[in-house]
């Protein structure tokens, strides 16, 4: 098409044509679609290093477990290095066996008291963290690290030292206090008071995961809901019950769960504080696994007892999970 203005002839080009200039073209971005299946891959690639770390350190010691309990592996042959499969004898035996499942009993009852005890003081002291000032607050939180960084044999003389008969400081306390019978009281010379020497330690010990994770928790809580319930008329218990607990649910779901899994494993602080004594009577499944295995060099029969307390902690979280599951739905 063609302009003409006070002599001047211009063209204008028309849209689309032979002659006139074309816009240029937009080059398909090939790579874009590599990008993306990258960006997608990224998070697996990050966790493969730890997941073939898990199976390298974990998986082959399990595997190498689950075949020795089903052989009969004693002193002999091992020194011999001959294999004696025996089928599931070793398992037949336990299963058969009064001693075994008065342990489990026992274990059971030993993480329920130790659980309850620690998710009810571990959530008191995490309530008082959140009302207490910040010098005070950082103070607790410090002393409530340490105690949670001791390592546990570290931990485990301590409590020796503390409940020694001839020079504990436990005794001598109790002694200086009018209880004069406790002066040179043996703390492991029965069932029960080992135990609760025992259950202390673990308690004072996993207090502190409890209590930070509950002042965490507490922090999300908007203060109006709060400021609402006192508005309502609700005290401090029914602000808990009705404002703190609700949001909260998860948080107590979830870490009583891993408590439960962490104090049924525990091994160190039972066999280091009096070697599952007085004569057996404090041995829980990891540690009746270690002396029929380790201490009887019954490594066949020790590898069955250990599998079967992995049964029986995987029914037991099983079972947690499917509450967890179903108050996860009802929330």
């Amino acid at each position: 098409m063609t302009v003409q203005s006070e002599g001047v002839q211009t063209h204008s080009p028309r849209s689309g044509s032979a002659g006139g200039p074309k816009a240029p073209a937009l080059k398909r971005n090939r790579g874009g679609s590599g990008a993306g299946r990258l960006s997608r891959a990224t998070p697996y690639l990050l966790l493969l290093p730890a997941t073939l770390a898990t199976l390298v350190l974990l998986g082959y010691p399990a595997v190498k477990i689950v075949l020795i309990s089903f052989q009969k592996l004693n002193m002999f042959e091992l020194i011999q290095h001959v294999t004696v499969w025996n089928g599931f004898q070793n398992y037949t035996d336990q299963l058969t066996s009064a001693e075994f499942w008065h342990t489990a009993e026992r274990s059971v009852f030993f993480t329920l008291a130790n659980v309850v005890l620690i998710m009810l003081i571990g959530s008191l002291v995490g309530l008082l963290l959140n009302r207490l000032g910040k010098r005070m607050r950082l103070f607790l939180s410090v002393a409530l690290i340490l105690a949670w960084a001791m390592p546990v044999v570290a931990a485990t003389t301590v409590y020796q030292w503390l409940f020694d008969s001839q020079f504990g400081v436990v005794d001598w306390f109790l002694s200086a206090f009018g209880w004069h019978s406790m002066a040179h009281y043996n703390w492991f010379s029965t069932q029960l008071s080992t135990f609760a020497v025992i259950t202390l330690l673990i308690t004072w010990m996993s207090i502190p995961f409890v209590a930070l994770t509950m002042y965490a928790g507490l922090t999300t809580i908007p203060g109006e809901l709060y400021e609402a319930a006192r508005m309502d008329g609700a005290g401090t218990w029914k602000s808990f019950r009705f404002v703190t607990f609700p949001a909260l649910k998860p948080f107590f779901l979830g870490t009583t769960f891993l408590e439960v899994i962490w104090i049924f494993k525990a091994f160190t602080q039972v066999l280091a504080i009096n070697q599952g004594g007085p004569d057996r009577l404090t041995e829980t499944l990891p540690v009746y696994s270690f002396v029929e295995g380790v201490g009887n060099q019954h490594y066949g029969v020790g590898a069955a007892i250990a599998v079967l307390t992995i049964l029986i902690l995987l029914a037991l979280t099983a079972y947690y999970l499917r509450i967890i599951l179903k108050q996860e739905d009802e929330l």
